[in-house]
């Protein structure tokens, strides 16, 4: 009876993870071993970028919401607090979606923080 080695089987996991790794550099996209680690720290940080995408998109809404606020005489915090005290929910995505696209809409919402903050 002849040795069974499982040469394919491995041959196709070791091609599999080979192809996962195209795009990095050096023996990284060269050897198994090494293409194996390269891998495992790849798919760790997408999965960690993922999760902090999100709290990036929420600083860029603010950024923007604050740009746009500034320029109609209110800080942010002044305007948050001033659409809490109006009973406006909006959340922070489409605040900046409206500050960038209709702005006319947008100062009047800031026309609107301003007086409950008055008030």
């Amino acid at each position: 009876m002849p040795r069974a080695k499982s040469g394919i089987v491995s041959h196709r996991r070791h091609k599999k993870m080979l192809e996962l790794t195209k795009g990095h550099r050096g023996k990284r996209h060269l050897l198994y071993k090494a293409s194996h680690q390269s891998m495992l720290h790849a798919l760790d940080y997408a999965y960690c970028h993922r999760r902090e995408r999100k709290g990036d998109m929420r600083r860029l809404w603010i950024a923007r919401i604050n740009a746009a606020v500034r320029a109609g005489g209110l800080t942010y915090g002044q305007f948050i607090n001033g659409l809490n005290k109006a009973d406006v929910i909006i959340n922070r995505k489409l605040l900046a979606d409206v500050a960038v696209k209709d702005p006319s809409k947008f100062s009047s919402l800031i026309a609107l923080a301003a007086e409950k903050l008055k008030s």
